[in-house]
């Protein structure tokens, strides 16, 4: 049997929270669900955009608002600086169409992070003005620990006004304002807000003011499609909040409200705009628009989102494919490189009571795609993961500087393990920032060895229980719930994603057929008590070689899909992990 660890272990109605039974009568397995998600009255799950949290509560939402009423006015220049990834693209198209609607001299410079590195610096500074002679910098994603180019720019007579979401326990740079709702100040109810969410609070503030003035305005919430696939492609944590933020978004690009160079991505992707997920956010569309600030330059997935016309969208988005397939190709490469070394260190039962962290540095390595491969390792062997490329070529003198990426697991926030480092040892590093679960950091490459045992270091004063994976279940379906009708209400049920995780189920069922596809696919006909008909699984990239063809019974962690052909739908279940538990 598979060890799984059950994410709600009393599924009994009675053992529900009173404001859910009423739905237990109708779906008990929907029910348990969301109570295994903390939800405790069903209004947690209402999408209104009335239920969206006022931006009252947002410090410095006002100040901003009205600086850039100002501007506005003034036909002073507006320059938006954004980040290299798909929170920062989305957050900078945001802003250039929604500024421009209300009559803004805007433009924004391209983050490019061989050259400029992370967020507002010194560089990036005086190549915007250089170009644009902006009288005002505007940050989206990025700028909160920006204390030297916040000076470059005062020093220049540039006002910055700072947005952004990531972390910070040093004081906020002396920016004209700074909208960020975990900075100290800022009481704001939602933590969770991405970047491109901040940008939006923001616009909303100022499209209000405008209106109210009778100055030309916008309605910010036209643009909900952007904020939508950047709090998703960023990972952002589905509270309420963003929740209601995708929904919204998910919906405008259903029924094609949207910009038209997503609707290019997901032709390019083959998907059908009608039923797309938020899913589709982070394993579709993220991944192409991330590819232009990994591979190239972001400037290409800001304009495939900025396009109105079809053949530019369309033209954008072939772009983004090719420097897609390029990601992935250069990818794979690192990832077997990296798991080499990995596997050199010993084996993985070896590697879990030697090391509770990873550390890799290989001075060919691509910059761009280090984050990926540390997320890659780090779901492989479950441990905090960092890997290093370096930051402008590939020497290797010891002075030279190199760029690490990390991928943390739940219970070690990275950016704060990464800054006890610096605390303890302030010589190793040059800067760092980052979230929970994600970070960056930037060090000469003589100091890695030093750098790694000091990880090392840090990471030994964490329960050791942490460091053994959990997978979660969320049980066994009942009979009643393999129908079409139930997956497709699971479906539509909720935002899945983050922070408020797609179900997961388990079962034991009876083997009936097994077929391998492509010499790699392990498709199965399965039968479950008390279902009258076959039901269809299928395990993606499994080992074959493990497979016993005298299988009887397996124990299958899956979830449940739609799988559509020829026009027909039928139950399918996504293998996830499986075990036999009987041989004929």
């Amino acid at each position: 049997m598979l060890n799984l660890t059950p994410r709600y272990p009393t599924p009994s109605a009675a053992a529900l929270p009173a404001d859910l039974q009423p739905l237990a009568a109708e779906s008990p397995t929907l029910a348990r669900l969301f109570a295994a998600r903390g939800v405790i009255h069903l209004d947690e799950l209402d999408t209104q955009i009335a239920h969206l949290l006022p931006a009252d509560g947002l410090y410095g939402v006002d100040t901003a608002a009205q600086l850039l009423d100002q501007a506005i006015d003034a036909g002073e220049r507006i320059l938006i600086v954004g980040d290299f990834d798909c929170d920062g693209a989305t957050s900078t198209a945001l802003m250039m169409r929604a500024l421009t609607a209300m009559g803004a001299n805007v433009d924004f410079v391209v983050p490019d992070r061989f050259k400029y590195g992370y967020g507002l610096t010194p560089e990036i500074v005086d190549l915007g003005i250089a170009t644009y002679q902006p009288k005002w910098i505007v940050t989206v994603d990025n700028g909160i620990s920006s204390h030297e180019g916040v000076a470059r720019a005062e020093a220049a007579g540039v006002s910055v006004i700072i947005t952004d979401h990531h972390l910070t326990t040093k004081p906020v740079p002396p920016a004209k304002a700074v909208v960020n709702p975990n900075q100290h100040a800022c009481d704001f109810a939602s933590k969770s807000l991405v970047g491109v969410g901040v940008a939006f609070y923001v616009l909303g503030r100022l499209a209000k003011l405008r209106r109210e003035a009778d100055k030309p305005s916008v309605q910010v919430s036209k643009y909900l499609d952007l904020v939508a696939l950047g709090t998703v492609a960023d990972v952002g944590i589905l509270d309420k909040n963003n929740r209601i933020l995708v929904h919204y978004g998910l919906a405008a690009i259903r029924q094609k409200r949207c910009s038209v160079g997503i609707l290019a991505l997901l032709a390019q992707a083959g998907r059908d705009v009608a039923s797309i997920s938020a899913q589709d956010f982070g394993f579709v569309l993220g991944p192409r628009i991330n590819a232009a600030g990994r591979m190239d330059n972001m400037r290409i997935g800001i304009e495939c989102l900025l396009a109105d016309d079809w053949a530019e969208a369309e033209g954008l988005a072939q772009q983004l494919e090719r420097l897609n397939r390029e990601r992935r190709a250069v990818e794979g490469e690192m990832r077997e490189q990296a798991d080499e070394i990995v596997q050199r260190l010993g084996d993985e039962d070896t590697l879990a009571d030697s090391a509770r962290g990873i550390v890799l540095y290989q001075p060919h390595w691509h910059q761009g795609v280090i984050g990926i491969v540390a997320g890659r390792l780090k779901e492989r062997y479950y441990r905090p993961c960092i890997v290093f490329a370096p930051a402008d070529t590939d020497k290797t003198e010891p002075e030279d500087m190199i760029k690490g990426s990390a991928r943390s697991i739940a219970g070690v926030h990275i950016r704060d393990a990464i800054e006890q480092v610096a605390e303890r040892y302030p010589e190793l590093i040059s800067h760092f920032g980052g979230h929970a679960m994600a970070a960056g950091l930037t060090l000469k490459a003589g100091n890695l060895p030093a750098f790694q045992d000091a990880f090392f270091e840090v990471l030994s004063d964490f329960d050791a229980a942490l460091f053994t994976p959990q997978v979660m279940t969320d049980g066994e379906l009942q009979a009643m719930d393999f129908s079409l009708q139930f997956a497709d209400m699971l479906k539509h049920a909720a935002i899945w994603g983050h922070g408020f995780v797609p179900p997961i189920f388990d079962g034991v069922f009876e083997v009936v057929q097994t077929k391998i596809l492509k010499d790699k696919h392990l498709k199965l006909s399965l039968r479950y008590p008390d279902v009258q008909y076959p039901i269809e699984a299928i395990y993606f990239n499994y080992d074959t070689d493990k497979w016993d063809y005298r299988a009887a019974q397996v124990h299958v962690l899956f979830e449940l899909d739609i799988n559509e052909w020829q026009g027909k739908q039928s139950i399918q279940l996504m293998v996830r992990d499986l075990a036999v538990v009987a041989t004929d």
